[in-house]
């Protein structure tokens, strides 16, 4: 049975999208008698109908800064300067928590040394990054009837890097690699 225009446009109505959760309630939209208003003076009880008779009295919006507390906290001011402050202040935060990688390096059971000497280096300059980086020797066919050889070259990387890294996670076998995770010395 098909659903009726009527309820379906209810339906898709009723969502919110994240960006009005995230924006603040303004005005009639606070639905409290009573609120805390904060001012340059300080903050004080008032009803809500006062705080926005002085919102409107001043040309600004009233403004829930918290709204989960008894009373909630209000003030008054331009909502689009409020809001451009707020992406501010979360563009500021985000830039200061750089994400951590973990940067993969993979080489083969029989990688000649120059070539292990340049992962080595590349590995060196993700670590000076802060990134975590993961080396990884394949083992095939053959490859995995030796895993002694593997596993003295994967340590002869972690000890070229002994100055510059220290072990996040064990050398262990995944599969058929082995693998171990170096992060940067502190």
């Amino acid at each position: 049975m098909p659903v009726s225009m009527q309820k379906r446009r209810q339906y898709i109505g009723s969502h919110h999208s994240s960006r009005d959760a995230r924006r603040p309630r303004t005005n009639e939209q606070i639905a409290t008698a009573e609120v805390l208003l904060v001012t340059d003076e300080g903050s004080r009880k008032v009803s809500l109908a006062e705080a926005i008779a002085q919102a409107r009295e001043a040309e600004l919006d009233l403004i829930e800064i918290a709204g989960k507390v008894n009373p909630p906290v209000v003030k008054i001011g331009d909502i689009g300067q409020y809001l451009y402050q707020q992406q501010k202040k979360e563009r500021k935060q985000k830039s200061g928590s750089k994400q951590t990688e973990v940067k993969m390096l993979r080489f083969g059971f029989r990688t000649d040394q120059h070539d292990l000497d340049r992962l080595v280096d590349r590995a060196k300059e993700f670590l000076t990054e802060r990134h975590l980086v993961k080396f990884v020797v394949r083992l095939r066919g053959r490859e995995l009837g030796n895993k002694s050889f593997a596993v003295d070259k994967l340590k002869g990387v972690v000890a070229a890097l002994q100055e510059d890294a220290e072990v996040e996670q064990e050398m262990r076998m995944q599969g058929n690699n082995f693998v171990v995770v170096l992060r940067a010395r502190k």
